[in-house]
């Protein structure tokens, strides 16, 4: 099993930047790849970034060239720095980790409110 917490979500305005973190703890060697999805109210889950175990990174169209997804090895963590942020970022943000097998671990979300 692994656990995942977020943490970094806040108010921020239109054009300001937000850092999340995302911790893992437990069977970290199952983990293949960590990412970011978001869900805004009456929206689908939706795809942010991802990066693999060996660094290899994603991004959905919409966040390229504005969010940038990170890790460190040694404290099991991965960030999503959110840069030029837009009202329509506004959503509650949540880590993800798949499994080497078929299991896909989730975190509890932080809300990510952008104002204009």
């Amino acid at each position: 099993q692994v656990a995942l917490v977020e943490s970094g979500g806040g108010l921020v305005q239109a054009g300001g930047s937000l850092r999340l973190s995302c911790a893992a703890s437990g069977s970290i060697l199952s983990i293949n790849a960590m990412g970011w999805y978001r869900q805004a109210p009456g929206k689908q889950r939706e795809l942010v970034a991802t990066i693999s175990r060996g660094g290899i990174t994603n991004y959905a169209d919409g966040v390229k060239g504005r969010f940038t997804i990170s890790k460190d090895n040694a404290k099991n963590t991965v960030y999503l720095q959110m840069n030029s942020l837009k009202p329509e970022d506004t959503a509650v943000y949540y880590c993800n980790a798949p499994s080497w097998g078929t299991n896909v671990y989730w975190g509890q979300g932080t809300q990510v409110t952008v104002s204009s």
